[in-house]
């Protein structure tokens, strides 16, 4: 905002008194205050607001056409939630329930007419030094927020690093390339956009689409590896990487582990009932379970 960047703070006085506008303008000027606008037209008060964005407003309650209360209605809609703008109320005499109204409109004080030089200047001073601290909490806020998000970014990119890596320590032990876990991840998110799937979901699905052969960690060496065909015994030792993958990947609150869990456990069901460890069939299979199972080669 303008007045933000000026190291004096910008005072706006609204009365309808040319004389009382006169007065608080020569006061402050004495006392230092270097920004100091006047008018006797509270009808230009939104358009002095946005032009010069004051630090503070002193304003008459009783004035023709426009009153105090109208006038700080005007405003309130321009002014951010988050900001505070001390507005003081001028007047002769107030009555608790327009005090009250005052209040409740967006005053935060009252300077009582005709003026005591030292009240006006040590209530002026308090309130703009409330402002200034409320803009340096406020500035502080922000920095810790920013701080905060590139943490929980690179706490993001951390956890997603070593899932990544979790996936090519299980690939390499079949596959030397660690190739197969990247392409599966890219096949399914491509299967899964054509599906229409919303690009949320779709990144899930390509983050958790390389988990799914996980459960491979716990097949022995020499039925993964085997060069030849596996007997009986050994294929029902191999689809038991489904069961578990998905007990590596199991009990997690986050969604991307959550559908990777289910990825690993049903990857290998088919939509005859055929498939394993389950043996369900059609939807009751779960879609990314699906979407991976026509990503991947069609072996266990």
């Amino acid at each position: 905002m303008p007045g933000e960047s000026r190291k004096q703070p910008v005072i706006l006085v609204v009365d309808d008194e040319e004389s009382n506008v006169l007065l608080l303008t020569r006061l402050l000027e004495q006392a230092g205050h270097s920004g100091v606008l006047g008018t006797t037209d509270p009808r230009a008060v939104l358009p002095l607001y946005q032009a010069v964005s004051p630090n503070l407003i002193l304003l008459d309650l009783h004035m023709p056409h426009v009153d105090g209360f109208a006038v700080m209605e005007r405003l309130r809609p321009y002014i951010p939630p988050e900001s505070y703008l001390p507005v003081v109320i001028l007047t002769a005499d107030i009555a608790p329930e327009a005090k009250r109204r005052a209040l409740a409109a967006g005053a935060k004080d009252f300077l009582t007419k005709p003026f005591d030089a030292t009240e006006v200047l040590l209530r002026i001073r308090n309130l703009l030094e409330t402002r200034r601290l409320h803009r340096q909490l406020q500035e502080h806020n922000r920095l810790l927020e920013e701080k905060v998000r590139e943490r929980t970014r690179q706490l993001e990119e951390a956890r997603i690093e070593i899932l990544e890596r979790l996936a090519l320590a299980a690939e390499y032990r079949d596959d030397a390339t660690g190739q197969h876990t990247h392409r599966v991840g890219q096949t399914a998110a491509l299967l899964a956009r054509a599906l229409g799937l919303p690009e949320a979901q779709v990144e899930l699905i390509r983050r958790a689409a390389p988990l799914h052969d996980i459960g491979k960690i716990g097949v022995p060496d020499g039925i993964l590896l085997k060069p030849g065909p596996l007997t009986a015994e050994e294929f029902e030792m191999m689809k038991a990487h489904t069961v578990i993958g998905a007990r590596i990947l199991s009990c997690s609150r986050f969604p991307l582990l959550q559908m990777a869990q289910r990825i690993a456990l049903s990857h290998h069901e088919r939509w005859d009932g055929r498939g394993f460890p389950q043996g369900l069939r059609g939807e009751a299979i779960p879609l990314e379970a699906r979407i991976v199972a026509v990503a991947e080669p069609s072996t266990p």
